[in-house]
């Protein structure tokens, strides 16, 4: 029978299999240790850090029941018979606003304007009085939407028979809307732009057929928050 030397089989097979063993070892722990100092270190918390989602407010945060008021200055255009007797000009406006909540506003316009065109002329006067929605807002941005009901009291001088005449005064209803985007600068000073329609109910003469007509207002808005 063939004898197997111990001495042997441990000098050149145990041997050296328990070395590989501890080298793997060694080789192993020193890949996991880099790792655990890589996770553990100040530069690893601070990318963790960046990854977690901060509570962002706006830059200017939203205000409410606050007013405003301030003016608005632009370009109006007639249209029907008040367009026929008066010609467009640049006029300006007045606006309130309070904000009623953070989604919708209260605001009220009032204008006044005499526009001319050879011997004839049309008067737009009014009160006009809206709701107006924000859709969204982004950071101190916002547009809006708006619409409701005025009083308006226009008024023209005519041609009729060959001479001019002018019309009957009389407070009518009407509706407006319109649309717009305004700027936050800060919390007192709100800048923006505005499409404002007016539409007075007809107004019946006693000479001449009725008056009618609507117009368009494109305004650039400067408005003064307070308490």
């Amino acid at each position: 029978m063939l004898r197997i030397n111990l001495s042997f089989v441990k000098k050149f097979f145990i041997t050296p299999a328990l070395v590989a063993g501890v080298s793997f070892s060694a080789i192993a722990e020193e890949k996991v240790k880099p790792n655990i100092q890589v996770l553990t270190s100040e530069k690893s918390a601070e990318k963790v850090q960046d990854k977690i989602p901060a509570n962002q407010e706006p830059r200017i945060p939203n205000e409410i029941q606050k007013h405003s008021l301030g003016i608005g200055l632009g370009q109006t255009f007639l249209r029907s018979d008040l367009g026929d007797n008066g010609n467009d000009k640049i006029t300006a406006d007045i606006y309130y606003n309070y904000a009623a909540s953070y989604s919708f506003d209260f605001m009220a316009n009032f204008h006044w304007s005499k526009h001319e065109f050879l011997n004839r002329n049309a008067t737009i006067k009014g009160l006009a009085l809206a709701i107006k929605g924000k859709g969204y807002q982004y950071d101190a941005f916002s547009p809006y939407a708006f619409g409701g009901f005025g009083f308006y009291l226009p008024a023209a001088t005519r041609i009729v028979g060959g001479s001019p005449l002018e019309t009957r005064d009389q407070l009518v209803f009407g509706v407006n809307a319109g649309v717009g985007v305004e700027l936050r600068l800060n919390s007192q000073a709100v800048i923006g732009v505005i499409a404002h329609y007016h539409d007075p109910f007809d107004l019946r003469q006693e000479v001449g057929s009725d008056l009618e007509g609507s117009y368009l207002k494109l305004l650039i808005t400067a408005m003064y928050t307070f308490n």
